[in-house]
């Protein structure tokens, strides 16, 4: 699971991680795998669990900042992003995963089970899209369906 620490308390060895359901998580030092790089507002990746106190984090590992950033299963090294637009597209309120050219992501596989409202047919929705350009040239598109378009959005101005 993916989350930020946004409480450390260096001096007692523990703090809080915001996973990315939201929910607040304790941790411990202990449970941290490179515990040199814990700071606030750092990305981690951790194993959830419980304790007696409520949901807690172990198997921390702390992202090292400023080298690459994991979108939808696609590894980018942020020196190689040379630039990003986020933009609205009007897109059928009926579309369908196509399995032919599909990019299957947790995001659209949920938005393909998620209860929605009844679609009449020919009606059309506004989708988020952020797309990225890097130094090589490729062009990467992804949606507000596949992601989180705003928390990607602060990933890369950073």
């Amino acid at each position: 699971m993916n989350g930020t620490i946004t409480t450390w308390f260096k001096d007692k060895g523990f703090g809080f991680i915001k996973d990315e359901n939201g929910e607040n998580r304790y941790f411990h030092v202990i449970k941290v795998a490179n515990p040199d790089l814990i700071k606030k507002d750092a990305a981690v990746t951790f194993e959830p669990g419980t304790n007696n106190k409520g949901l807690s984090a172990y198997a921390v590992k702390v992202i090292p900042e400023g080298k690459h950033l994991y979108i939808a299963g696609e590894r980018l090294k942020l020196t190689s992003i040379k630039s990003w637009v986020v933009y609205s597209e009007e897109v059928p309120a009926d579309t369908r995963i196509d399995k032919d050219n599909a990019v299957l992501s947790v995001g659209i596989l949920m938005s393909s089970i998620r209860p929605k409202a009844e679609a009449k047919p020919g009606e059309m929705r506004t989708l988020k899209k952020l797309a990225i350009t890097t130094f090589q040239g490729t062009t990467l598109i992804f949606s507000e369906d596949e992601i989180d378009i705003a928390a990607t959005v602060k990933l890369l101005k950073v």
